[in-house]
């Protein structure tokens, strides 16, 4: 690929916001397998972001979304990742003039350092998969969203759920990790059955496997099984997917934070008699 064909593959008419970006600034911070900026433009068509709202970019990688949301929404931003360091985004939200709007913070998705009801929204650019397909994931990180708020993810997925074996075209590519893709109507259900959240949205992105595919070709052009499974699949189970949620008034349950940790030495048996 040259650069050029690298900067046609990363401009499309569907993101005008991404589009504007620098391509070599874009493949600098790549964290993942999909365009963050795509998808944080196209989560942006469901979610209402306001000037001032606090965000948080659960799972951002290098926090080229984070920088994204802040710089065409006028929001803040929370960049929280547990992969990257945050001396490296902090370095990149530094340059893009950003200090006061993104927050760096290194930390596991499990053990978020926020109060409670502090965001206005969350969100999670292709990496909720990784953590939020935990029955109980939900309602932990919901108490970190202000009643009202809203929850949305988008990245790699399923167009339909894959039922017994996987498909011979894609087990070449295909590993166990993989099972936490799912499609936009697993989310809905999953999400839904907890009856904490309204789920306002949950669609696949019209084309999106040539989307992947392109993105695929920009950055890793050597990453032979996975391009093959895309041109095999043509869509028919790999795609992008996009989830949004509304926060109810439901009470969330605090977790058990205190157990008691100091041994006492006491009988093992019942005493005889």
């Amino acid at each position: 690929m040259t650069d050029r064909t690298n900067k046609d593959l990363l401009t499309h008419a569907s993101f005008p916001r991404a589009s504007r970006y620098n391509p070599e600034w874009l493949t600098n911070s790549v964290s993942g397998g999909a365009n963050s900026l795509w998808m944080a433009e196209w989560l942006s068509d469901v979610v209402d972001f306001r000037p001032g709202m606090r965000v948080l970019d659960l799972g951002c990688g290098r926090g080229a979304s984070s920088i994204f949301l802040a710089r065409e929404f006028g929001v803040q931003v929370w960049a929280a990742d547990l992969w990257f360091g945050a001396d490296d985004r902090q370095q990149r939200v530094r340059e893009a003039g950003l200090d006061d709007q993104v927050f760096p913070v290194h930390c596991d998705a499990r053990a978020l350092p926020f109060a409670r009801d502090f965001f206005d929204a969350v969100v999670s650019i292709d990496s909720y998969v990784y953590y939020g397909t935990d029955d109980l994931y939900l309602s932990y990180l919901l108490r970190l969203l202000k009643p009202g708020g809203t929850l949305g993810i988008a990245g790699a997925g399923l167009v339909q759920e894959i039922d017994g074996a996987v498909p011979e075209h894609l087990r070449n590519w295909w590993e166990p990790n993989l099972a936490c893709l799912h499609s936009a109507q697993w989310w809905r259900r999953h999400w839904e059955r907890t009856g904490l959240v309204e789920v306002t949205s949950a669609d696949t992105m019209p084309d999106g496997w040539q989307r992947w595919l392109d993105w695929q070709h920009a950055v890793a052009p050597h990453n032979t099984p996975e391009i093959e499974a895309l041109k095999a699949d043509e869509g028919r189970y790999l795609g992008y997917v996009r989830a949004t949620a509304r926060r109810g008034d439901h009470p969330l349950d605090d977790p058990i934070t205190v157990i008691p940790t100091e041994y006492v030495s006491v009988p093992m048996l019942r005493e005889a008699g």
